[in-house]
């Protein structure tokens, strides 16, 4: 599968039921969920794994530490689950 880039992101998150406010800098599309932002590849694995009925995995912003943000810095997040509706819960945690 190619990376595609798209000039306006905004339209494919809203599109993808992305909410604004959970935004991030990417936006894929993995066997039907959306995956928004700097998810960790075994958060990805284990949604595939348990096939929830969710829209998909959102870590909004970029934390530092979270994969692809390097840092002596490793900032707290959270990776949220996004259900269909829009809520989000906690689908893991990293300190």
């Amino acid at each position: 599968m190619e990376p595609i880039d798209v000039e306006n992101k905004d339209v494919h998150r809203r599109r993808l039921g992305v909410p604004g406010a959970l935004a991030s800098c990417h936006t894929a599309e993995v066997d039907g969920y959306v995956i928004e932002g700097h998810v960790p590849a075994e958060d990805i694995k284990r949604l595939l794994d348990q096939r929830p009925k969710v829209k998909g995995l959102v870590v909004a912003g970029m934390p530092a530490g979270s994969p692809g943000m390097d840092s002596n810095r490793r900032d707290p997040y959270d990776v949220l689950l996004l259900q269909t509706d829009g809520t989000t819960s906690i689908f893991s945690s990293y300190p």
